[in-house]
């Protein structure tokens, strides 16, 4: 399994998991943090600290997102000997090129005095 790859594997992972942590959270004050206190009331933590640990892992999974990419991106000329069929120049495979078309510029002028 090659750098890339596991680039690749880890990016899916963080893209899901940041995904689950945004829907989770809800802009109006609800969401997660509103389950564990509602009220006001003070239970597992409070909502406060819930609200803090759903923003700070957005955050940081962001940043770890934005990481693996650039990581990605440095390992991915050095997976092997993959060659794109795309970009290879060696092959001359040429169009034929037709003749152009012949004008004729004599003209019949129907309007000759």
């Amino acid at each position: 399994m090659s750098a890339f790859s596991i680039f690749l594997v880890l990016i899916v992972i963080v893209a899901f998991l940041l995904v689950v942590v945004v829907m989770v959270q809800n802009p109006k004050g609800g969401g997660l943090s509103s389950s564990f206190g509602g009220g006001g009331t003070q239970q597992m933590g409070g909502v406060k600290k819930t609200g803090d640990f759903l923003d700070k892992s957005t955050w940081f999974l962001a940043a770890a997102l934005i990481v693996l990419i650039l990581a990605s991106n440095v390992t991915i000329n050095s997976g092997g000997n993959i060659e794109s069929k795309a970009l290879d120049t060696n092959d001359s495979t040429e169009m034929p090129i037709a003749p152009a078309p012949t004008t004729d510029n004599t003209t019949t002028d129907s309007t000759a005095e």
